[in-house]
């Protein structure tokens, strides 16, 4: 769904430009998104973050702090202290016209920014920050030759990002009178951490102090190979299938009938209208994303449905397995299952039926770590072929498709 516009004032009465994203149904929960320093709402970032979020259920505010992107207001006037206010109004606007945010987000500057707005925000019960500097005067860094200039004349333009900002003495000092470690140290929520060990911009050791000062319960998730602003598309995927996945355990997020089937073992799949091909997937009370790789037109936000079904096999496998080991009392310490799908000429096949044309082939490599003896390793591999999975692929299947009206009937195809 596009997003709807959610203009709302600051606590100086300047209106301040913002983005609701919501889910199709009814929303599980809201989060309020925090944009990186001298960013917006509309960095793709934010953006596909968002999209990742409401394709789960979970409706998503972002907006632009005082003076940056299309809200009213100078940046010179502006200081973290005002930040924090920015977020605290717009927590306030959501619980006026929605519901009040469980989920605080912010990248960069805007995760110290949640950080420290937290406590203001009594119904957020999960923060999560994206490459987070643990203290905010970490930003004076980009202007770090500069801070004399400052302290003399009172303000300075400087070049930030490829844009002009004027950057005052006031702004630099207010940065200076927040002890962030003590705020996270009384945090009281739920944390979710996320940092690129390789991030150029806001080194990893933030991450360490936020977490060495945070109290549990508290979680830790390395971006590996991403950059500070989540560039790549799959990176921002990745951290919205993650927080969506880890919030559950910590809110009571709530499933909106149209999105529960009444029959547990049914498995509903909706498009999300975000991209060509991505799926919003339902089992039971787990939801992620099914997508296809960028390099085919998607988005590539989660497995495709051939991954799926390899996925299926393989855990099928493996989960045989070790009712079997279980059972027979083998010392079956582990097993990994590797799977890779293709299409092969049928001619090619000695124990196929089918001799013309192609067909699929479902390469399968399965590691069984353990003291085991050679025998009982091949009946292992005997007992692999008759997972229930494995019995399904390879026999006749009957699959009845009807179309189902929105009202909730069925009509035949």
């Amino acid at each position: 769904m596009p997003a709807e516009r959610f203009d709302f004032p600051n606590a100086h009465g300047q209106r301040l430009s913002a983005l609701l994203d919501r889910p199709a149904e009814e929303p599980r929960a809201y989060a309020l998104f925090a944009h990186c320093f001298t960013c917006g709402k509309d960095t793709r970032a934010a953006k596909r973050i968002a999209d990742g979020l409401t394709a789960l259920g979970i409706a998503v505010l972002r907006f632009d702090f005082t003076g940056l992107g299309s809200s009213e207001g100078e940046f010179a006037n502006t200081t973290f202290s005002s930040n924090i206010a920015d977020l605290v109004a717009a927590a306030n606007e959501l619980r006026r016209r929605a519901r009040a945010p469980a989920i605080l987000i912010g990248h960069s500057l805007g995760g110290t920014a949640v950080l420290a707005a937290a406590a203001e925000v009594a119904e957020a019960r999960a923060v999560v920050t994206i490459a987070a500097p643990s203290d905010p005067t970490h930003v004076t860094g980009l202007f770090r030759d500069r801070l004399d200039e400052i302290a003399a004349k009172g303000e300075i333009e400087a070049t930030l990002a490829g844009r002009q900002f004027r950057i005052t003495r006031g702004f630099v000092d207010d940065l200076a009178e927040h002890k962030l470690l003590d705020r996270i140290a009384n945090l009281r929520k739920a944390l979710l951490i996320f940092h690129s060990p390789t991030d150029e911009i806001v080194g990893i050791d933030n991450a360490s102090r936020i977490f060495a000062a945070a109290k549990h319960p508290k979680s830790f998730v390395s971006l590996a190979g991403a950059d500070h602003l989540l560039s790549g598309r799959s990176d921002a995927a990745y951290v919205a299938n993650v927080i969506r996945a880890w919030a559950e355990r910590y809110l009571d997020m709530q499933q909106p009938a149209a999105q529960a089937p009444h029959d547990p073992n049914t498995v509903v799949v909706r498009e999300t209208g975000q991209g060509r091909f991505q799926q919003a997937i339902t089992v039971r009370a787990h939801h992620f994303l099914a997508d296809e790789p960028v390099d085919v037109g998607g988005l590539d936000s989660g497995p495709g449905p051939y991954d799926l079904v390899l996925a299926g096999l393989g855990a099928c496998t493996a989960m045989t397995l070790r009712l079997y080991a279980e059972r027979k009392a083998l010392p079956l310490e582990r097993v990994t299952v590797e799977l890779r799908h293709g299409r092969i000429h049928a001619a090619d096949c000695e124990d196929c039926e089918t001799k013309e044309g192609m067909i699929d082939r479902i390469e399968r490599a399965i590691t069984l770590r353990g003291p085991l003896d050679a025998e009982q390793r091949r009946r292992l591999l005997e007992i692999a072929d008759k997972c229930p999975v494995h019995r399904t692929l390879t026999s006749e299947v009957d699959i009845r498709t009807v179309e189902r009206p929105e009202d909730g009937g069925t009509r035949s195809a």
